[in-house]
């Protein structure tokens, strides 16, 4: 059980360091943010977001990015421009026809649109890089969209696989280009809708706010993008609950534990990913199971690293010492991924804002405070990011059955009057549930509440990052173990 603990509490410190990087889906307030604005619209059924979008409601989109819906409209009311398709409906046809003659959409023939079929995450980034100013052919080519799309900012799941392309993805990738650098480098884009007044300067000030609060956040942490060296300090509480059955037993067992504790996080963030975690924890814990009620108090010293695709874990507890190490997989591909997620977000300065549901700046004096709220669409990365892990050890047959729910989310950043990155907090409440084989042919499964707020303060960032090594000789190799063995 403790050892279950201490792998537990190991994973949900690093789970915290690197939380809120990437993208995620359910933009529900996303939609309604658009909305305000008149971005997005929806229809007689609500904003419909779990349905794929057409070309023509894409269509109509495009044409309000482009702060062109009203000169549309006058056009094809006076016959300036006119609608070359037969399946497109008169609430479309303003649009379709201004892109058309703009030279900015073609039809599926010479004769149609292709207006009721859906469209996917390729053609609608297409249409928003055009909308920035990109052009296809020239700044990049069709079957390249996606990885161009992704180098300026926008990103979603449903770019990566085969999932289909929902209203719902529709409404984030569109909030993250308004908060996109326009190609000439002068502004971003729902600055120059305002500034052309096709979009309300008042409608948008919430969505304004947020993207300027974000850009100089970004700013501040865009070092820290590539390594990050910290000493932290945490408090957590967990209620745990463990079922199932070592092959002679049935295992049920409830835990209350409170752990507070400190140490150091560094990470080089670069290809190959680098990682060292030093935690010192005192933890209190009571435990309720089949025998008496245990109430115990330990001191845990628990270093863990990551280098060449392994993971290796030293652990002090009770006057004793254990080493050990697994493998993680392919992670030169999946640091080179991940650092390009974050290079990406500190450059563009619009990956995460659909994700936000609020950024409050406050001083503090020569230094800038601000206060991030995290939505429930950070819940579906969460599934997304653990389903993927789950595929990866079921691979290297080490299964381990993982799920999460975040109920909150909270950062605070404290930025310097030199523009950089001095500290964070980190909030938030989760529950999880694991399940770890415990013989080759038992499973037991870990229920977890739980509650932690972590502080960082920085010592460095980036290429100033160094990590020291020890010898990894006499560290015990769980493969056997994580492939069905006794724990």
């Amino acid at each position: 059980m403790k050892r279950i603990l201490t792998i537990l509490a190991a994973t949900l410190l690093l789970t915290a360091a690197m939380a809120g990087t990437a993208s995620a889906s359910s933009y529900d307030s996303v939609a309604e943010e658009l909305s305000a604005i008149g971005v997005f619209r929806g229809t007689a059924g609500g904003f419909e977001l779990d349905r794929a979008p057409t070309r023509s409601e894409a269509a109509i989109m495009l044409v309000r990015l482009y702060g062109a819906e009203d000169e549309a409209k006058a056009a094809y009311e006076a016959g300036e421009i006119s609608m070359p398709f037969t399946d497109v409906s008169e609430t479309a046809a303003p649009s379709v026809a201004w892109l058309y003659s703009q030279g900015i959409t073609n039809g599926t023939s010479a004769t149609t649109f292709g207006a009721s079929s859906p469209c996917s995450a390729k053609m609608y980034c297409a249409f928003l890089l055009r909308a920035l100013g990109y052009e296809d052919g020239v700044d990049f080519l069709y079957a390249d969209t996606l990885d161009f799309a992704m180098l300026h900012g926008l990103f979603n799941l449903s770019m990566l696989d085969a999932a289909p392309f929902l209203r719902d993805d529709l409404a984030a990738v569109t909030y993250q280009a308004l908060g996109a650098d326009l190609k000439d480098g002068s502004t971003y884009l729902l600055a120059s809708l305002v500034e052309s007044g096709a979009i309300d300067a008042e409608a948008a000030r919430p969505i304004t706010e947020k993207i300027e609060a974000y850009r100089a956040l970004t700013a501040a942490s865009q070092a820290s993008s590539t390594g990050i060296d910290a000493d932290y300090t945490m408090n957590m509480g967990m209620d745990i609950a463990v079922d199932g059955s070592d092959g002679t037993e049935t295992i049920h067992e409830t835990m209350s534990v409170a752990v507070s504790g400190n140490g150091r996080i560094q990470m080089i963030l670069k290809d190959p990913l680098q990682l060292a975690i030093s935690m010192n924890m005192n933890m209190e814990s009571n435990t309720a199971g089949a025998g008496p009620d245990v109430t115990m108090q330990d001191q845990v010293s628990v270093q863990e690293w990551m280098q060449d695709g392994w993971v290796y874990i030293q652990e002090e507890m009770d006057g004793t010492t254990d080493r050990y190490k697994y493998p993680v997989g392919n992670m030169d591909g999946f640091a080179e991924f991940y650092q390009e997620m974050l290079q990406i977000s500190g450059q563009m300065n619009s990956m995460m804002l659909p994700m936000i549901d609020s950024i409050d700046v406050s001083r503090t004096g020569s230094r800038t405070v601000y206060t991030m709220k995290m939505d429930d669409s950070l819940n579906s990365l969460l599934e997304d990011l653990l389903t993927a892990l789950q595929e990866e050890l079921a691979a290297m047959e080490s299964p381990v059955d993982l799920t999460a729910d975040l109920q909150s989310c909270t950062y605070v950043y404290t930025v310097g009057s030199d523009g950089e990155l001095e500290s964070c907090t980190a909030d938030f409440d989760l529950d999880l549930v694991l399940g770890l084989p415990v013989t080759e042919t038992e499973n037991a499964q870990i229920t977890a509440k739980l509650q932690m707020d972590m502080q960082m303060d920085v010592n460095a960032t980036g290429d100033d990052v160094r990590i020291s090594y020890p010898s990894f000789s006499n560290f015990e190799d769980l493969t056997p173990v994580l492939s069905g063995g006794e724990l």
